[in-house]
């Protein structure tokens, strides 16, 4: 250990050398840096390194470091960080593979119409051939012109996996790129990464592969996971650069395989859990929805909540936006404080729909309109534009800006005077303006039903029928809270994120994760089938408790168990965990 150097930065160091030495010599390597371990700065640094040593051999080549993200904000930070050097070529996964894919025109005509769906879009569009249309890649709406054919997201990886099968292309992306990193590998596409072992790592030929990340922070459905394979080497960050020593040593206890060591130990931190077992109502049962089963009411959890903040707040903690994270799953008490209440009733169970945007229309709302609605404002047209998909808009004489001007400034008022349903209208009657497919065939759904509910219409109709009748200001809010642009979260938008103070409220509400059931499993390890529900709740579980700098406290509003308050009590010291008073309101 160097002199001034502290333990968990020769660990870091210790980490890199290894990293530095699979590039020198060729190899392989994945990274796993747990949460708080700074694992950008370690690919910024590998980054600069191999810039400074084959940055110049590298152009020479007309070749570049290709550096796969998971977001476009993680590409442009990546870009910041090495101040765009053009050896390297940070891209979201689906960026990647287009800079490759676009260059083999013939190959993907010839591919596209055997991809799901385009049979039918093309027959639809009377196009019987491709012919020599070009094909696009933009923001991923499916679109049949004269001249041009635009894939979906999911196309791109499908033609990548495809291709990838064949020699040529093969060594295309060898030459262009010898080395491939992958930043938060974890959340990369269970199909691309399994090209890359079958393709590359097996056979010994391709570019040096790179993976950066944590298999315990994969969150999303869609992610590979752990990815295991001979020819990686496997190199553990065993460093916390974020939070402090009494929350490192919890999370040691809870994930023993990879021990972390503080920065500074003498920090001061807390770690603490509140669980209500002593409520003596009538917990929920799986009446209305088994996922609700063993939670208090959603009136003893608003309590339960108000009294633990109230303790907390006397205790010194600071509730302010900027200091205090309240993480929620209870998203029947979040709706509420947030302002959307009508539209998590609409969905009920189905969170996804919503949370994560998997419903066609609030994904257009809330990813295209909001930001391009956010862009005028600030006067930023390009970004407008870009962001509705609208191509080079015909803009020739000064009418025309005024006309683009008028229209946006009548969907600025509407987003906040109208409903869900007289904007999507709105946007529809704008003709320069592409609404998504899904979003039009679901609207032509409900318009085939009738404008009044009808006995065993689809759930999605009956779903539509109700959000177009809710105030956009409703949308509005569930945007800026999955944004994390609130003090409120849910666990899933806060992956990366740090803050001073956390305050996770553990409770039920979603069929895909029960907390308390995890905590029992976890020494004897899941049952049978039950592997992959486990891991889903595992990781929310760390990535929640890993988040603080000073100090996380969870509230239990679920039933545990003598297992579950064993495992808790092993996890946070007996000393850490407070049954709170039957009744919070009178306490």
């Amino acid at each position: 250990m160097a002199d001034g150097e502290s333990p968990a930065d020769a660990a870091g160091r210790a980490a890199l050398e290894r990293v530095f030495t699979c590039f020198d010599d060729g190899r392989s390597f994945r990274l796993e840096a747990g949460a708080g371990a700074g694992k950008t700065y370690s690919l910024e640094k590998a980054l600069r390194r191999l810039l400074a040593l084959r940055g110049t051999e590298l152009l020479r080549n007309r070749q570049q470091i290709g550096c796969i993200t998971f977001t476009n904000v993680a590409k442009d930070e990546i870009a910041s960080r090495v101040q765009a050097h053009p050896a390297v070529r940070p891209e979201t996964i689906h960026g990647f593979c287009w800079s490759l894919l676009q260059d083999f025109q013939p190959e993907i005509r010839a591919l596209v119409p055997t991809l799901g769906g385009w049979a039918d879009r093309l027959a639809e569009a009377d196009v019987a051939d491709i012919g020599v249309r070009t094909i696009q890649y933009e923001l991923g709406y499916p679109r049949v012109t004269e001249t041009e054919v635009s894939l979906r997201h999911e196309d791109v990886l499908t033609l990548m996996t495809t291709l990838l099968a064949r020699p040529k292309f093969r060594a295309v992306m060898t030459a262009r790129y010898p080395i491939l990193l992958i930043d938060e590998y974890q959340d990369t596409d269970a199909g691309f990464v399994d090209a890359l072992k079958q393709y590359f790592l097996d056979t010994g030929t391709g570019p040096v592969v790179g993976l950066f990340g944590d298999h315990w922070q994969k969150i999303y459905g869609e992610g590979c996971g752990a990815v295991d394979h001979v020819a990686l080497e496997v190199i553990d960050k065993n460093a916390n650069f974020r939070s402090a020593a009494p929350i490192v040593s919890m999370l040691n206890r809870m994930r023993p395989a990879l021990p972390q060591i503080p920065c500074d130990a003498d920090v001061p931190g807390e770690a603490r859990v509140f669980h209500t077992n002593a409520w003596p109502g009538q917990r929920r049962t799986g009446q209305g929805g088994g996922h609700w089963t063993g939670d208090t009411s959603a009136e003893a959890a608003r309590a339960y909540f108000d009294h633990l903040k109230a303790r907390l707040i006397g205790e010194g903690w600071d509730f302010s936006v900027e200091r205090t994270k309240i993480l929620m799953l209870s998203h029947s008490v979040l709706a509420r404080e947030q302002g959307y209440p009508t539209i998590q009733q609409i969905y009920g169970q189905f969170n996804d729909a919503w949370l994560k945007k998997e419903d066609p229309h609030i994904k257009f709302l809330a990813d295209h309109v909001e930001p391009a609605c956010a862009a005028f404002q600030v006067q930023h047209y390009g970004e407008m534009f870009r962001c509705l998909d609208t191509g080079r808009p015909n803009i020739r004489r000064h009418q025309d800006k005024v006309a683009w001007s008028q229209s946006f400034e009548k969907l600025i008022e509407l987003r906040q005077t109208g409903t869900i349903g007289q904007v999507i209208d709105f946007l529809r009657a704008q003709t320069p303006l592409r609404v998504p497919e899904a979003v039009l065939d679901r609207e032509g759904r409900l318009a085939a039903v009738g404008a009044n509910p009808v006995e065993g219409e689809p759930r999605r109709v009956a779903q539509l029928r109700k959000l177009r009748d809710v105030p956009y200001a409703e949308l509005i809010a569930v945007d800026a809270f999955i944004d994390g642009h609130t003090p409120f979260a849910t666990k899933h938008g806060v992956k990366g994120a740090e803050f001073e103070n956390v305050l996770v409220i553990v409770g039920r509400g979603w069929n895909k994760y029960n907390f308390a059931q995890m905590l029992e499993w976890m020494d004897p390890g899941p049952p049978d089938g039950k592997a992959a529900f486990f891991e889903s709740n595992r990781n929310l579980f760390y990535v929640a408790c890993s988040r603080p700098k000073r100090r996380l406290a969870l509230l239990f509003t679920q039933v545990l168990s003598e297992v579950a308050l064993a495992k808790v009590s092993e996890l946070f010291g007996e000393e850490n965990v407070t049954a709170l008073p039957a009744d919070p309101s009178a306490a």
